[in-house]
């Protein structure tokens, strides 16, 4: 309580303070379901400690070297309602010389405090990254989810007959119309293309997974558009687009990697695909070139041999800088494991890559131009997943001012959709997925 009052005291003070050493350049916060993250960005190196308090649980973070200004305050009105870590922020000059921020937790948290030096256009980042106490398992909650739509599904068809029987029973009420057999489990969904050969009526005998990787998020905008369109938001919403319609796919599932606007670590991208036993990996980005002009979609996969062309090799060096510019703690990645399964990447696995590259790159080809027409190869570290199938999309180039008005348009992104969907689809009829070690 005591702590909560001297906060309250200095907030009210009506003059200006300004910060003494350190300059603090911004705050911000990014809720997510897998963690919160909080950043501290100034021009020169912060120190802080950190106590995690219960009864009721709150995160204490002192910040010596500081005088409380106008950047610290801007931390209390960055909460979001939907944050699942963090209710409220509270700050205030606890000695001369101290900045505490007090941040009241929903639930309990384990907190990683690590500093950034700086890269691109930040300066030094001083992070907290608050996650659960327990983990949840994300197969398991895949699982769930499928068979909430289904059930949601039954529910609307069970509804459906029984209006029709009961209007059967009452002549001269007009009869409603039958659901439509393709109709989607999931409200709003739009329908999955339809099969472009017999092929695709193959049967596969069990659920098949797929983990979408929208390239970014966070502290990693990606690359901006001349008029300001961000990477990192315009991959999320066509991933968000391509989940629900590959969810509307009978006997498929898909899985982000991100769902939000949050930073993940390319390691930490590969592991949720294996966590949920994924059978294939797509990482969608948007390409920017220094020059304009450059235009047309890309597909890519993993090559152990070098680069398949000088552009491949440039391409793969950017996205690999991420971790860089979002914001890796170094401190608690297992570098050796990491290091050790990246280096697994096997020969079967590329070649599936190459044939699911080949089927996307042949879809997206007829709703928009082709930076190359075959897939390229490069050394990208979130291909690297030694046992599944793995590619990366660009989906145009976003520094080019006409495509980046294409990455605006829904219609655009709708069709770009369903050619993925569809190349996704004619991939997994052609090369049914083995069963797995762990049954769903």
């Amino acid at each position: 309580m005591k702590l909560r009052r001297r906060s309250v005291l200095v907030l009210l003070l009506t003059p200006p303070l300004l910060a003494r050493g350190a300059g603090i350049v911004g705050v911000r916060m990014w809720p997510a379901r897998d963690y919160t993250r909080v950043t501290i960005e100034s021009d020169t190196l912060l120190t802080a400690t950190h106590t995690l308090v219960t009864d009721p649980p709150r995160l204490v973070i002192d910040l010596p070297g500081l005088t409380l200004d106008a950047a610290l305050r801007e931390l209390v009105g960055q909460v979001q309602a939907d944050d699942p870590y963090v209710a409220a922020v509270r700050v205030g000059q606890f000695l001369p010389g101290q900045v505490r921020l007090v941040l009241d937790l929903k639930q309990p948290v384990l907190p990683q405090q690590f500093a950034l030096a700086p890269v691109a256009a930040y300066r030094h980042r001083l992070v907290f990254d608050l996650y659960p106490t327990e983990a949840p398992d994300p197969l398991l909650a895949l699982i769930r989810e499928k068979e909430a739509a289904e059930a949601q599904a039954a529910r609307a068809v069970r509804d459906a007959l029984g209006e029709l029987i009961a209007r059967v029973d009452k002549p001269g009420l007009p009869a409603p119309a039958a659901p439509a057999a393709s109709a989607s489990p999931l409200r709003g969904t739009p329908r999955p293309p339809a099969p472009a050969t017999a092929e695709e009526q193959r049967v596969v005998d069990r659920l098949v997974i797929v983990a979408l990787d929208p390239g970014h998020g966070g502290e990693d905008p990606g690359a901006v558009g001349p008029s300001g369109l961000r990477e990192k938001d315009v991959v999320l919403a066509i991933a968000l687009q391509l989940r629900d319609r590959l969810n509307a796919v009978p006997g498929m599932r898909a899985m982000l990697t991100r769902d939000g606007d949050f930073f993940v670590p390319l390691n930490e991208r590969v592991q949720k695909a294996r966590r949920v036993q994924a059978d294939l990996f797509v990482s969608i980005h948007a390409d920017a070139f220094n020059r304009p002009e450059a235009r047309g979609a890309s597909v890519f996969a993993l090559s152990t041999r070098g680069a398949s062309s000088t552009a491949a090799r440039w391409m793969a060096q950017k996205e690999n800088a991420a971790d860089l510019v979002g914001g890796v703690n170094l401190k608690v990645a297992d570098t050796q494991v990491m290091r050790a399964m990246l280096d697994m990447s096997t020969t079967a696995q590329i070649k599936d890559s190459l044939s699911v590259g080949r089927e996307v790159l042949q879809r997206i080809g007829q709703v928009g131009r082709l930076h190359k027409r075959q897939v390229e190869q490069a050394g990208f570290a979130v291909l690297k997943a030694p046992d599944i199938p793995s590619i990366l999309v660009e989906t145009a180039f976003i520094s080019n001012p006409e495509e980046e008005q294409r990455l605006r348009d829904e219609d655009f992104r709708r069709e770009l959709v369903g050619a993925l969907t569809t190349g996704i689809r004619r991939y997994f009829a052609k090369n049914p997925p083995l069963a797995r070690n762990r049954p769903l």
